[in-house]
């Protein structure tokens, strides 16, 4: 049998659309989680509807802190082009709240709800008994009761353990083998990538803030119009221009 040939995919893009943001690429070597039969590698963590409708992540999950409300839900849905994972409460909305929020969230369209690591286990299971999507439960910490939340209903956990994030993954990969899992990948290609070694499926990943992205276009546009105005006047900076002009003078 010959061996398989590893094709790159087509990328198609348009010049006002080139500042996309765009997700680490080593994402790609995670899994990734079907729901609904949609392959969930990449998630952007953010809840600002630019970068939102800007970006190449395969989802994006929506957790902000504060008080889950309908509006910030149908925002961002309305402006998605790609899944979204909407976070419910559990912290200080909870019970009921969190379930009505959940199942707005379905109505929606989100293609999961996200619990916060404090969620008591009846909320959970309010939540199970109200919507016809996956919860995802947030895990901060390797003291966390895993197996009581997967039996109260929860479907994929999202590990968020800081600088313990993998470790916090692999005890949790060696106990539940097949339990779907979500990791923040951090700041660097390595520690993504000791995330999915440790047994993440799939990675969350938080952009730059729309001010950094907007520093890194200014200091775009000012180094253009300094070459310009160099390529103008023979590689002389304004400063040389002045002082030779006051000379002529």
């Amino acid at each position: 049998m010959e061996p398989r040939i590893k094709r790159e995919a087509p990328s198609i893009t348009t010049d006002l659309r080139s500042d996309t943001v765009q997700v680490p690429s080593v994402i790609r070597n995670c899994s990734g989680i079907r729901i609904f039969g949609k392959r969930i590698k990449s998630l952007i963590f953010t809840t600002d509807i630019a970068i939102i409708l800007n970006n190449d992540a395969d989802a994006v999950i929506a957790v902000y802190p504060f008080t889950p409300h309908p509006a910030v839900i149908q925002s961002i849905a309305n402006v998605s082009t790609i899944p979204i994972l909407s976070g419910v409460g559990g912290g200080t909305t909870q019970g009921k709240r969190s379930a009505n929020i959940s199942l707005f969230s379905e109505a929606q369209g989100s293609l999961a709800v996200v619990v916060n690591a404090p969620t008591p286990i009846d909320t959970i299971k309010q939540i199970e008994e109200t919507v016809d999507i996956p919860i995802v439960c947030t895990i901060v910490t390797e003291y966390m009761d895993i197996q009581e939340r997967l039996d109260a209903g929860v479907d994929i956990l999202n590990v968020s353990g800081g600088k313990d994030t993998a470790y916090i993954v692999s005890r949790i990969r060696e106990k539940y083998p097949d339990v779907p899992i979500i990791a923040t990948g951090g700041p660097t290609d390595e520690t993504i990538l000791a995330a999915i070694n440790a047994g993440a499926n799939a990675i969350s990943w938080t952009p730059p803030s729309n001010g950094e992205l907007f520093r890194r276009k200014m200091d775009k546009y000012r180094d253009k119009e300094r070459e310009k105005f160099m390529q103008e006047h023979q590689g002389m900076t304004i400063e040389e221009v002045e002082d030779l002009e006051e000379k002529k003078d």
